[in-house]
C-alpha cells in the first residue's frame, strides 16, 4: 500500500545552512521574471573574465594526455605534495611532503581537520564575521562553533581579549582566516603572533586559512607556521583564488612539524581514505603554480586593488553606508543602517528584488542580523561596479528613508 508521507532526514540537515549558495534560490525567482541579476555573492573570478595561467591548464592537459585520469594516493600525488613541502619550507614553515595533504580545495582540507578534531559538544573558536562553511561543517559535527568578536571600527581586526576568554576545555582549535573573507582584512604581524602564542598556551590547533596569501595589496602576507614553525598551525591554501582555478577543486593543507600535531595528522589522512581522493589531473598543477610563473598575480592583484579603490569611493560617499577598506582579495563587507525592525536579510532582498544585485546578508556569516551587515565582492568591471554601486546606494537611501 503506497502511503505519501515524506521519509524523514536527520536531525543534523537543520542546523547545516550556507547563504552563499543559499540565497542563489531568490536570484532564480528574480531572473524568472524577466529581471537580470547581478551576481557579487560568490568569490569566482572567472565569470568576471579573469583566466586561468595557461601553464596550468598545459599541466592539466599533459597529465590526462599521459594516462594520469585514475584514483592517486588519498594524500595526493607525491609531485604536488613535495612542491606543496618545497614551498612553505622556502616561506619560512619547515614541511616534509608527508605532511602535505592534496585536497578538493581549501573546503576540503577544513573539513577532514574538523572531522579529526572535534566530536560532538566540542567547541571551535571561529571568528565573526565568518566563512560559513565552517559553521556547517560543524553543525554537522555536532560540535558547536563559538564566535570571537573581530572589530569592525579597528579594520576588522580579532578582539584577543574576546578569543582568550572564550577558550575552555572544550575547545579543540581556533580557526584565523587572515587575509580575510568576507572583510578583506589583513592582520598585523602583532596579532598574528598573539593568536599564535593563544593556541600554543592551550594546547590547541591554530588552523590557518591562508588562501588569500598572495592576493593582499601589500604584497603575499607571511604564513603564520613561518611565525613559530614549532607551534600546533595547520596551513590551508589552494589553485582556487590567487591561481584562478576555482572550478578545479585543487587545494592542499600544510601541517606544522610540532609532535603534538602526529595523531592529528594520522587521524586526517585516516579520513582521507575514506574519500578515495582530491580530482587527479587538477593535482598535476599544484607544481606548476608553486614552481612556475606567477606573473599573473601581479596584473590580478593591480586589478582588485583598483576595484577596492572604487568600491570605497563610491560607498563611502553615502550617508546611508559604512564600509572598511579591504587589504586583501575581492571582498567588502558594508553596513547600512538599517531603520527600526528590519534585518540585514530584510535589505539584502530588497536590494536583489528592486534592482537585481545579489549580495549576502551578514548574518550568513554570523553576525547579528540587525546590524545591516552585507558583502560585496567586487570581481565585476569597474564600468559594471559604477553602475552597480549607482543602483545600490540608490536603493540604500530608499530603504533608510521608509523608516
Amino acid at each position: 500500500m503506497l502511503t505519501s508521507t515524506s521519509i524523514r532526514v536527520s536531525a543534523r540537515v537543520r542546523g547545516f545552512t550556507y547563504a552563499i549558495r543559499n540565497i542563489v534560490a531568490e536570484a532564480r525567482k528574480v531572473e524568472a521574471t524577466g529581471r537580470k541579476v547581478r551576481y557579487l555573492n560568490i568569490g569566482d573570478p572567472i565569470p568576471f573574465g579573469f583566466h586561468t595561467p595557461p601553464h596550468l591548464i598545459a599541466a592539466v592537459e599533459k597529465a590526462m594526455r599521459d594516462g594520469h585520469n585514475g584514483y592517486t594516493s588519498s594524500v595526493g600525488v607525491e609531485e604536488a605534495r613535495t612542491a606543496v613541502a618545497d614551498d612553505y619550507t622556502s616561506r619560512g614553515m619547515p614541511v616534509s611532503p608527508d605532511r602535505a595533504i592534496i585536497t578538493s580545495g581549501t573546503s576540503e582540507g577544513i573539513e577532514l581537520t574538523l572531522g579529526a578534531l572535534a566530536d560532538a559538544g566540542d567547541e571551535v573558536l571561529v571568528p565573526t564575521p565568518t566563512y560559513p562553511l565552517y559553521t556547517a561543517v560543524l553543525a554537522k559535527l555536532g560540535a558547536r562553533a563559538v564566535f570571537y568578536r573581530t572589530d569592525p571600527s579597528n579594520h576588522w581586526q580579532p578582539d584577543l581579549d574576546d578569543v582568550k576568554r572564550l577558550i575552555s576545555p572544550a575547545t579543540r582549535a581556533l580557526v584565523v582566516i587572515d587575509p580575510n573573507n568576507p572583510t578583506g582584512a589583513v592582520y598585523p604581524e602583532a596579532t598574528r603572533r598573539a593568536l599564535i602564542d593563544l593556541a600554543d598556551r592551550a594546547n590547541i590547533v591554530l588552523m590557518a586559512d591562508e588562501v588569500y596569501g598572495d592576493l593582499a595589496f601589500d604584497g603575499p602576507a607571511p604564513l603564520y607556521g613561518a611565525l613559530a614553525p614549532d607551534a600546533p598551525i595547520i596551513s590551508y591554501s589552494s589553485l582556487s583564488k590567487a591561481y584562478l582555478a576555482p572550478g578545479w577543486r585543487g587545494g592542499w593543507m600544510a601541517v606544522g612539524r610540532s609532535e603534538r600535531l602526529n595523531e592529528v595528522l594520522a587521524a586526517i589522512k585516516k579520513l582521507a581514505d575514506g574519500r578515495l581522493c582530491s580530482p587527479g589531473p587538477m593535482q598535476y598543477a599544484v607544481a606548476a603554480a608553486l614552481r612556475g610563473d606567477r606573473s599573473h598575480q601581479t596584473s590580478f592583484v593591480r586589478e582588485l586593488r583598483l576595484r577596492a579603490d572604487l568600491t570605497m569611493a563610491r560607498l563611502g560617499q553615502s550617508r546611508d553606508l559604512k564600509c572598511v577598506a579591504p587589504q586583501a582579495a575581492f571582498y567588502v563587507m558594508p553596513q547600512v543602517l538599517l531603520p527600526p525592525g528590519r534585518t540585514d536579510e530584510d535589505f539584502v532582498l530588497g536590494l536583489l528584488r528592486d534592482t537585481g544585485i545579489l549580495c549576502v546578508y551578514g548574518s550568513g556569516f554570523g553576525m547579528p542580523a540587525d546590524q545591516g551587515f552585507f558583502r560585496v565582492v567586487y570581481l565585476a568591471s569597474p564600468d559594471e561596479l559604477s553602475a552597480i554601486y549607482d543602483d545600490l546606494v540608490r536603493y540604500a537611501r530608499h530603504f533608510v528613508s521608509r523608516a
